[in-house]
């Protein structure tokens, strides 16, 4: 009956906290504050996210059955399928690792391991849990450096040993605990006021070991699992040395070392692994680069095909050794993605395809979306270049006109050269305020300066006009 009421109890605050996360809709609404257009990579991503919530709260063992839905986005360079990621990072309150595709090799060539992406998600998951641990016993760690800084400034009375008359020695020590008693709590009145805090102060701190070890072959000692750190320094004693810092400094270096004393490693490592196989995400970028664009297997090609099959059991749930346990990757998310201006999805190899089974294509960007990404985004570009010139004391401003005539030229740009998306918009804004970035402040132009479409045309124009020319400026 005990056991029944503490399960619901249990689902009751799972649910609760569930409740407390984002949405789908409002995963979308926040995505939407960044990137421009790509709806349905957003749906995806919001409904694969979502449902790692969702899981958690299936109390039976249908649980363990329910696998994550990995999704692949296929779509030009510069549309968002990495900001997405990037965005997503930030939304999830999950450990989340964005890694290259490229960067990983075949076992037995030069180059990192696939199973080093679980390793790295794992150590995201470890740092996470610990500052969340340091900010639940930050309260107290406080105290205890106060303590500490006050015991340097104020010693607190020894019992004096060996006292012939008990009496009189008994007042003396009670009338001097007394009085330092009284000192102490006016000098801790003072630090809490912060009027202490440029007085300098020398204290003792635990001395930052470190070892250098070379590991000779293509794996170190991280991608055999090994905490190196951690067995040289249980074999060898912390030292203490002398710092001379200011107060405050001392008050958030002594913080720190008192928190760590306070946290349970353990259960932090503990809790971490928990987090990496229930809410784990990873992003594999520029997967296209390891798909063989055709039937021939000479060459670099048996080196992706390698990384495919090296991917293979990661993907579809295997146990990978870290330096703080076995870490199962069964209900990790994997979100996939490459432009496959080469390659095609159909040239990964088939059991890897179907471990991606949501494809989303995101569409190339149009002269609106242009116009949209420009202004809209919370951080957009021309957001970003006003903030620039106004620390200077100049303020730009952009006419309508001028912002439509920048999009139609990226526009047709892309469409001539090569199309590189929004980043595109980079070069051309860097081009067109060329001259007013480098001359302020030595050359101060008026305090208002106004961008209209007449200056952006004299300026572009004939840059875009000459292919040439634009494949090297533009």
């Amino acid at each position: 009956m005990i056991k029944s009421m503490s399960k619901k109890l249990k689902s009751k605050n799972i649910m609760e906290e569930t409740r407390k996360e984002l949405t789908p809709s409002q995963i979308v609404g926040e995505l939407n504050k960044f990137i421009i257009g790509q709806h349905e990579a957003k749906r995806a991503v919001a409904i694969a996210l979502r449902n790692r919530w969702r899981r958690q709260l299936i109390q039976d063992n249908l649980r363990e059955e329910i696998l994550p839905n990995n999704i692949i986005l296929i779509g030009p360079t510069g549309v968002g399928k990495t900001e997405i990621a990037r965005r997503l990072a930030k939304l999830a309150n999950a450990p989340f690792l964005k890694v290259e595709a490229s960067k990983f090799t075949e076992v037995g060539y030069v180059g990192r391991d696939v199973e080093s992406m679980i390793r790295d998600l794992t150590d995201i998951s470890v740092n996470m849990v610990k500052l969340e641990k340091t900010n639940e016993v930050k309260a107290k760690a406080d105290e205890l450096a106060e303590e500490k800084i006050l015991d340097i400034l104020i010693p607190p009375v020894k019992k004096s040993v060996g006292i012939t008359h008990p009496q009189e020695g008994q007042n003396d020590t009670n009338n001097e605990e007394y009085q330092n008693k009284k000192t102490r709590e006016w000098m801790r009145a003072k630090l809490k006021n912060g009027e202490m805090d440029d007085k300098m102060i020398e204290f003792d701190s635990t001395a930052q070991s470190s070892f250098g070890m070379q590991v000779l072959g293509p794996f170190g000692m991280d991608d055999m699992g090994i905490n190196i750190q951690e067995i040289m320094g249980n074999m060898m004693p912390k030292k203490k040395k002398k710092r001379k810092t200011s107060i405050a400094e001392a008050r958030n270096l002594i913080t720190q070392e008192e928190a760590q004393k306070l946290i349970d490693m353990e259960q932090v490592q503990k809790e971490a692994i928990q987090r990496v196989e229930n809410t784990g995400i990873v992003f594999i970028d520029e997967i296209d680069k390891v798909a063989s664009s055709g039937s021939k297997t000479q060459g670099p090609d048996v080196s992706r095909e390698g990384v495919q099959r090296d991917l293979l059991p990661i993907v579809e749930g295997s146990n990978v050794n870290t330096k703080y346990g076995v870490v199962r990757t069964d209900h990790v998310l994997f979100i996939a993605s490459g432009a496959f201006h080469v390659a095609k999805p159909s040239d990964l190899i088939p059991e890897l395809q179907g471990r991606f089974p949501i494809r989303v294509e995101l569409r190339s960007l149009t002269e609106d979306d242009f116009v949209q990404i420009l202004t809209t985004p919370e951080n957009a570009l021309l957001k970003q270049y006003c903030a620039l010139l106004a620390t200077e004391g100049v303020k730009l401003e952009f006419t309508k006109d001028a912002i439509r005539e920048v999009a139609k030229i990226a526009t047709e740009v892309n469409e001539q050269v090569e199309n590189i998306g929004a980043r595109r918009l980079h070069t051309i804004l860097t081009t067109l305020l060329d001259e007013i970035l480098f001359d302020v402040p030595d050359k101060m132009p008026p305090d208002k300066v106004i961008i209209d479409a007449k200056m952006v045309t004299d300026k572009l124009d004939s840059i875009v006009k000459n292919r040439d020319l634009s494949k090297f400026i533009l």
